[in-house]
């Protein structure tokens, strides 16, 4: 899945496209992309020995005392950045992070994501991943604001004479694909504004890369034509929120085959793939902070919306928080798992994700039955809370804490810096006061 290049290749390859800077890529604990760009002739240096950085600076990775970092590019991922040409010329190399005596830094979300792969290779898997990011597309106020947001058309689902966004999100494509993505689908969601790139599954390494290149490309891409890409979960109140569904499924090393696949169960589905669907639900909760990281995104977890709010699973329902697509072949069966959200940290929340699943696994924990009914019509009152996603961003810390196999899964230096940034967060919520509330209440108190 993931091609295989030499730093001999990429030498050529900058040499052949007169490339004049690199820009080295890495992201903080919360997802944020950080960037360090060094001229084209400092990077076999880079390629053989790395470069150092500071960081104490970076979100997360590091205290003053303990500050020296150091990225080693990725061959592998090397592409040149499309929207620079001539004097600017750029290519983008992905880094890994490690410390002075040469170990993989345990704060760098790649490296996460990397020990839970190497986790899922000694049971005998590969994990695959297909993430499915939303996002909005906002015109700027005349002043050049965003607040409040406006939506830049008024289309709905698979619009075309209303749909704006169309020849832009084709320009998208375009891009994506010239930076190595494979795009499968595009359109028009639910939303006015609202649009899905649909790019193709692959491991879960390469497609956590890929989230993050998409995320910056599309946002580069709006800029160019006026207009503002947001992947804020829920940016407009009463319209639907955007999500990161998470297509999975895991294959055995031995022979290549899908290990979820069972023509001969009703479900389709393999012992394997149940246990897995399992330990997702029992670590739902638990990982919901890492999937659905902003307070912002308790405001798309809501009834009514698409979006998951019971922990269950099903075939068709897709109101189910893990749905169960149809397969056309035994090798495209897969799950959808559908709390995530497109601000979620891709190396984190796929480590997560594979964690709970390999844990339902070991333990073979076995999956309830499949919710079929539309949970949305479900009247609350019935469903008692430990069936439930986290309420708001508070909760979702309380039972991340709460759950080992999550917080084992980060390690102990993402779990505890991710909490407490995360803490920060929701009590600097917690001590606003809004203009919902002064609307609300001034008048009359």
């Amino acid at each position: 899945m993931m091609k295989s290049l030499l730093p001999s290749d990429i030498l050529t390859l900058v040499e052949e496209d007169r490339i004049r800077f690199i820009d080295l890529q890495f992201t903080d604990v919360v997802g944020v992309v950080k960037n360090v760009t060094i001229p084209a002739h400092e990077l076999p240096e880079a390629l053989q020995n790395g470069i150092w950085f500071d960081g104490s600076s970076i979100e997360g990775f590091a205290r003053v005392a303990e500050s020296d970092m150091h990225l080693r590019p990725d061959a592998n991922t090397f592409t040149v950045l499309p929207w620079l040409s001539g004097e600017e010329a750029t290519a983008r190399l992905i880094c890994d992070v490690y410390t002075p005596d040469g170990q993989p830094f345990q704060g760098d979300p790649r490296a996460v994501l990397r020990s839970a792969i190497r986790e899922a290779e000694n049971m005998g898997f590969q994990y695959n991943t297909g993430p499915e990011l939303e996002f909005f597309l906002l015109k700027p106020h005349p002043d050049g604001q965003l607040i409040p947001p406006l939506p830049h058309d008024a289309a709905s689902y698979f619009d075309a004479p209303s749909d704006m966004a169309a020849g832009l999100r084709r320009q998208m494509a375009a891009m994506l694909e010239a930076l190595g993505l494979e795009v499968e689908a595009m359109h028009h969601e639910g939303a006015p504004g609202q649009q899905e790139i649909d790019f193709r599954y692959s491991d879960a390494l390469t497609t956590a890369d890929s989230a993050v290149t998409l995320r910056v490309a599309l946002k580069i891409i709006a800029q160019q034509n006026g207009l503002y890409c947001t992947f804020l979960p829920k940016p407009v109140r009463g319209l639907n929120g955007s999500g990161m569904h998470v297509h999975q499924s895991l294959a055995y090393l031995a022979n290549g085959k899908n290990a979820f696949a069972d023509p001969g169960d009703p479900h389709g589905l393999s012992k394997i793939a149940k246990h897995f669907i399992a330990g997702q639900l029992a670590h739902a909760r638990g990982m919901c902070a890492v999937l659905a990281p902003l307070v912002n995104s308790y405001k798309r977890l809501v009834a009514g919306y698409e979006a998951p709010v019971h922990i269950s699973w099903a075939r068709i329902n897709r109101s189910a928080l893990i749905r169960v697509p149809r397969a056309s072949t035994s090798a495209s069966t897969r799950i959808e798992l559908r709390c995530p959200d497109p601000a979620c940290n891709p190396y984190l929340g796929f480590a997560v994700m594979l964690a709970a699943g390999l844990d339902g696994i070991r333990r073979e924990i076995q999956v309830p039955e499949a919710t079929e009914e539309n949970i949305y019509l479900l009247d609350a009152r019935r469903s008692p809370p430990q069936v439930t996603l986290p309420g708001s961003l508070n909760q979702a810390i309380n039972a991340m804490e709460e759950d080992e196999v999550v917080c084992a899964a980060l390690g102990p230096h993402i779990c505890e810096r991710f909490i407490s940034a995360k803490r920060l967060e929701w009590e600097d919520f917690r001590l606003e006061v809004t203009p919902w509330e002064l609307n609300k209440y001034l008048s009359n108190y």
